[in-house]
């Protein structure tokens, strides 16, 4: 349909500029009838010359017009620009035009990008020869927009009213779509079940991306089916094939067939990827199987995979979990010797670990040893400390690890010095105590703020007369 001319003067701005029938000069209300007779006579003696129509200059080029239409957010507006470059030159720009093709994927796109569809479906249906790239992007834009049965419908055209065979591509772009809608799963297996019939190859990828989603929505055995599918017909299932796999199998804690496939994995000559690892040590450890979890952890350098932060900080968080924290010191002791140094989350674990157990001077040592590499727990690791000296008597190691934290420029809870101050101030009466009871029950203390601060000059003077008095140095 040509454009209104309202909307041609609007497109003259944005086009290349046409060449246009020159405007009259306006009438003057001032001229004299002289000139009005001379310019009658002059037009009887000359006539006017027809008004010739508006073309595009030769320099507009499909690939300039392209551009242009790219460049407009609106898609109607580049929706016009076409219409009116084909109205203007038919020959170059009409859909049945081979040149006009890239400026037509351009627009079905931004339709479709905009949820225009129905008009992007019209301007599809005007193109001769769809090229498979634009397929693959207008089904991808339907995944990504949500609507499978969309993704499903443009597959469908291409298979049937176009010369462009799908390919691989095209297949797994629609599986996802129909993969991430739990409802969407079975037409998702009947796609790929008759894609051969189809003509469309599927491959290793569209086997994953059903696998993933059926674990997902945990019908491990219709997982299995398809795992067993792709052996069946000569494909090779790869490492996503088998970590996939191997994460529904641990979500369902059946961590024993899990760790088979894995061995099925290594036998094969694969190298699991991290990922594995992790989701496997996790399981483990989950299960109370410290032993076998441990023991892959030793494996891992062996089988190609070096074990980094988040394997090691699994299996020392496994051990703590179970009380035994003296095994999770050993499994730090060996982390350098493995290229991999201990982090805060690691060194947390174990301090809390060994508190936990009453271990308070292991659990001193090991802070001691993260302060020294510069790494600053988080205050409820120095309140654990705090409270298991204060519990066993050893108030003088309390004020120690407190020192320290005050140093580190980390704020007590309000908890740390309800446990440490009646303890320390047992021989300078009440006041003290009556003073943080006050702070604590009647201003509402918050972590942030010093207690030294809030509780008076008598309780910092006593505080600084007990340290230097007892020679309190914490190493």
């Amino acid at each position: 349909m040509p454009p209104s001319p309202l909307l041609r003067s609007r497109l003259r701005r944005l086009l290349p500029p046409l060449t246009s029938l020159p405007l009259p000069p306006p009438s003057s209300s001032s001229s004299s009838s002289f000139s009005s007779s001379s310019s009658s006579e002059q037009q009887q003696k000359h006539p006017a010359a027809p008004p010739r129509p508006p073309s595009l200059p030769p320099d507009c080029s499909p690939a300039r017009l392209r551009k242009l239409m790219a460049a407009q957010p609106d898609p109607l507006l580049a929706m016009d620009i076409f219409d009116l470059a084909a109205s203007l030159r038919p020959a170059d720009f009409s859909p049945s035009s081979p040149t006009s093709y890239p400026a037509l994927h351009v627009l079905v796109l931004k339709l479709a990008r905009a949820r225009r569809f129905s008009l992007a479906d019209s301007v599809l249906r005007r193109i001769p020869s769809p090229s498979p790239g634009l397929f693959a992007s207008l089904i991808q834009v339907y995944a990504d927009a949500g609507l499978p049965d969309r993704a499903v419908a443009a597959f469908r055209y291409m298979l049937r009213h176009t010369d462009c065979r799908p390919r691989p591509r095209h297949l797994n772009r629609v599986l996802s779509a129909l993969a991430s809608r739990p409802d969407h799963l079975r037409a998702a297996l009947d796609l790929l079940r008759s894609a051969d019939s189809l003509g469309v190859p599927a491959n290793v990828r569209s086997h994953n991306i059903l696998i993933k989603a059926f674990c997902r929505d945990d019908q491990l055995s219709i997982a299995y089916d398809l795992f067993n599918r792709m052996i069946k017909r000569d494909f090779s299932p790869d490492v996503e094939s088998y970590r996939t796999l191997m994460q529904g199998l641990c979500r369902k804690s059946q961590v024993n067939t899990a760790v088979d496939l894995l061995e099925d994995m290594l036998n094969k000559g694969y190298v699991p990827d991290a990922f594995s690892y992790t989701t496997l040590l996790n399981s483990l450890c989950r299960k109370k199987k410290l032993r076998e979890a441990y023991k892959l952890l030793c494996r891992m350098k062996v089988k190609g995979c070096n074990p980094d932060i988040v394997h090691y900080n699994t299996v020392v968080l496994g051990f703590c979990r179970e009380g035994r924290p003296l095994v999770a010191c050993k499994v730090l002791e060996d982390m350098p010797d493995n290229g991999c140094l201990p982090n805060t989350v690691t060194y947390t674990t174990i301090v809390n670990g060994l508190c936990s157990r009453g271990l308070l001077e292991e659990g001193n040592r090991y802070m001691a040893a993260m302060l020294s590499k510069g790494l600053v727990p988080h205050f409820s690791v120095f309140h654990s400390l705090v409270k298991g000296f204060c519990n066993v008597g050893k108030y003088m190691e309390a004020c120690g690890v407190l020192g320290e934290m005050l140093s580190r420029a980390v704020a007590p809870h309000v908890d740390t010095w309800t446990v440490l101050l009646p303890g320390v101030c047992v021989d300078n009466g009440d006041k003290p105590v009556e003073h943080v009871k006050k702070v604590v029950m009647e201003e509402e203390w918050r972590r942030s703020t010093r207690i030294m601060q809030a509780a008076g000059r008598d309780l910092e003077e006593y505080m600084v007369r007990k340290f230097r008095g007892r020679g309190t140095r914490w190493s």
